[in-house]
């Protein structure tokens, strides 16, 4: 039977600026990885070949080690490879593309689709029918031509695009290089394989988006995996099977603090998450100086044990409760600026109230302790 992985939305050279260098780093990394790991994974399931619908590097303008890392990546599986300019490494006449080839860093069982027509993979009896962007932006439907491409007899009709299916995704995705969504059906083809959305979407039996192989994003749309296509003959079903791919795990939370089992309920669904977790907090409401306490331990506990993990606190308000001022044994003067803290914040969301009382809290918390030794 037939079968081909189906991967795109790689972003090769993407930048994680907004993490810790060494974070940084780790993510750059496991995009490398990833590619590493689609190779195993035809091999393990006996894949005719690999297509990549787009998007294989972040901009046309990433270094050179970026991509002879990318195709030496490739080497562990052997078959043929399909590659498609996405709107981030268009084919243009001087792309990122054009300096590979120059570099003599494309293996020869990588296939580059940098014009629009048909690939036929002989021994593999698939036509691939490539759309690909010769530029970032287009505002007509680049796979129209499909139904005009001819295939062998007894050949798979693969569509291999990038773009966004019309009518599908959710509002506001981009609505330039459309594709139509009755495309495959419209074209005779037996499958379509999608790529620009990076999470995992099914638009029919015979159309999909298989997603970035690695998250780069805190987005709930089921990121991180490649498809298993299986289709026994030309005209049949397809049998798509989503793999996961991704070493990490994006979380982003929101949460509000109210009551102490909102704190309790948040440290709990933080130890369920796994090493490789990145986590986005941020946290608002009120809390107490003993829960803020709490909260910051389990936080820096956290930090050592995630990938990433950056936690905003600026909406969250200290509210301190008699029993928390009665603990930290402030008299006389230092309990009256406690109170002054503690009013200014509760009438004007005061941020520096809030930082003044919180630090002012650990001061005294830490002198109680070192008193106590």
């Amino acid at each position: 039977m037939p079968t081909f992985l189906h991967t795109a939305d790689w972003q090769m050279g993407r930048a994680f600026s907004r993490f810790d260098t060494e974070d940084g780093a780790a993510l750059v990394e496991a995009r490398f990885a990833a590619i590493e790991t689609l190779a195993r994974l035809a091999n393990e399931h006996q894949c005719d070949a690999v297509l990549v619908a787009g998007d294989v590097f972040d901009a046309q303008g990433v270094s050179e080690r970026t991509i002879r890392k990318v195709f030496n990546a490739t080497r562990g599986f052997a078959g043929p490879w399909v590659m498609l300019p996405g709107n981030h490494d268009a084919a243009l006449a001087e792309s990122v593309w054009t300096r590979a080839l120059r570099l003599g860093a494309v293996p020869e069982n990588v296939h580059l689709a940098l014009e629009p027509g048909v690939i036929h993979l002989e021994r593999q009896r698939l036509s691939i029918l490539c759309a690909p962007l010769t530029q970032r932006h287009t505002y007509g439907d680049l796979t129209e031509p499909f139904s005009r491409y001819e295939s062998p007899e007894g050949f798979l009709r693969i569509g291999l695009a990038h773009g966004s299916v019309q009518g599908v995704l959710y509002e506001g995705i981009d609505a330039t290089n459309p594709i139509a969504p009755d495309r495959a059906e419209a074209s005779q083809l037996d499958y379509l394989a999608l790529g620009d959305w990076h999470g995992t979407k099914r638009i029919s039996d015979r159309s999909w988006y298989s997603g970035t192989p690695e998250p780069e994003r805190f987005r709930n749309n089921d990121a991180g995996q490649a498809l298993i296509v299986e289709i026994a003959e030309p005209g049949a079903t397809p049998n798509v099977t989503p793999i996961p791919t991704g070493r990490y795990q994006w979380h982003q939370w929101r949460e509000t603090l109210a009551v102490q089992s909102d704190l309790d309920q948040l440290l709990a669904r933080l130890e369920t998450l796994p090493e490789s977790a990145v986590v986005d907090l941020r946290l608002e409401g009120s809390i107490t100086l003993a829960g803020e306490e709490a909260l910051l331990k389990a936080l820096s506990v956290a930090e050592a044990r995630f990938r990433s993990l950056r936690c905003e606190r600026a909406d969250l308000q200290l509210a301190p409760t008699d029993d928390d001022i009665a603990a930290l044994k402030a008299d006389g003067y230092v309990g009256e600026v406690i109170e002054t803290l503690r009013e200014r914040q509760e009438a004007n969301q005061d941020d520096a109230a809030r930082d003044a009382l919180a630090i002012l809290a650990g001061l005294l918390r830490e002198r109680e302790q070192g008193a106590s030794q």
